[in-house]
């Protein structure tokens, strides 16, 4: 697949990003088309005005730093603004119901990001609202980080099909995502948790069902390198996320073990990459030879969250057309 020629199948119909599922493979392929344009043109320095005049409310109910930069530097680039807005200063806050903010700033804005806790509030969103609502980060999905790391494995691999993608750590946001966009695109996954951290059996259904219709494999195992092992891709989270910070002694020795390393180098591809989210605690779920090393290519995946989130927001915001 040559995403920099890529030929559309249909017209982009997506309202909102709740989750990848949602999204068909043609849609995101559309997207990460549209990415690698809008990168080339950000740095041959073209002005890109799709979103002039236009304004994205950014809630944030959980801290950032990648998503809040990328959202707002990606929004001003494309000639709108991004007006932050932290639950501790809204109504949302303070119990207003979701429904109510949500047909105010419909009213007054042109798309909302939100990064917070419950996917259920983000469906409100969608559900009460008339405008674009973009998942930001949920507990359950993180959609916009793998779009952007499925733009790092093009980049780095000139291909996205046929490839194998080995997660290793909770099966959390990031697995879940991670499982249904690889799947949609015919990439093979394989997550290593340890028990009582596994992904969700409803999301790992989601992404099985995805895979047999793309001719890929989504794989569920307790021992990591047999999740590395001829991985072209090694990827893992933190072991404790925010909100779990009461947890993180005995995450601590749940994933004992549970970490990107020597070893799983040596059983993955000899010209695998590194990814992170990010933030990363070097030591704990990867070690530092490894995120520092060779194969990790976590600061070009940083900054493609800025180029993803672009394209998203110009095919839901505006028109695709930039």
């Amino acid at each position: 697949m040559d995403l920099a020629h890529y030929q559309a199948q249909s017209a982009f119909t997506q309202k909102h990003l709740l989750t990848l599922q949602d999204w068909s493979e043609d849609d995101i392929y559309q997207c990460l088309s549209l990415a690698l344009k809008l990168k080339a043109m950000q740095k041959a320095g073209q002005k890109q005005t799709c979103l002039s005049g236009k304004t994205l409310a950014m809630i944030f109910a959980k801290s950032s730093t990648r998503t809040r930069v990328s959202f707002e530097v990606g929004t001003s680039q494309l000639g709108g603004s991004a007006l932050f807005l932290s639950t501790a200063d809204i109504q949302l806050g303070r119990g207003e119901p979701i429904s109510d903010t949500a047909q105010v700033l419909s009213r007054m804005v042109d798309g909302i990001m939100i990064r917070t806790f419950k996917q259920s509030d983000l469906e409100a969103l969608a559900r009460y609202g008339s405008i674009p609502i973009i998942n930001g980060l949920t507990d359950e999905f993180h959609p916009c980080q793998v779009l952007a790391d499925l733009l790092t494995i093009y980049e780095k691999k000139g291909t996205l099909k046929g490839l194998k993608l080995a997660f290793v750590g909770d099966g959390n946001n990031m697995a879940h995502s991670l499982m249904i966009g690889c799947s949609k695109l015919g990439i093979d996954v394989a997550v290593a948790s340890p028990d009582g951290y596994k992904p969700s059996p409803v999301y790992t259904a989601w992404a099985v069902s995805n895979a047999a219709a793309h001719a890929s494999k989504v794989t569920v195992c307790t021992d990591p390198l047999e999740a590395c092992k001829d991985a072209d891709v090694l990827y893992t989270d933190v072991w404790a996320s925010m909100g779990q910070e009461g947890e993180a002694n005995a995450r601590r020795q749940a994933f004992a073990g549970y970490q990107i390393n020597a070893g799983c180098l040596a059983v993955a591809r000899k010209d695998c990459i590194f990814l992170h989210c990010l933030p990363a605690h070097r030591g704990e779920e990867v070690t530092g030879e490894v995120i520092d090393g060779p194969h990790s290519v976590i600061f070009d995946e940083a900054e493609n969250r800025l180029h993803a989130q672009k394209a998203v927001m110009a095919l839901l915001m505006g028109g695709g057309n930039c």
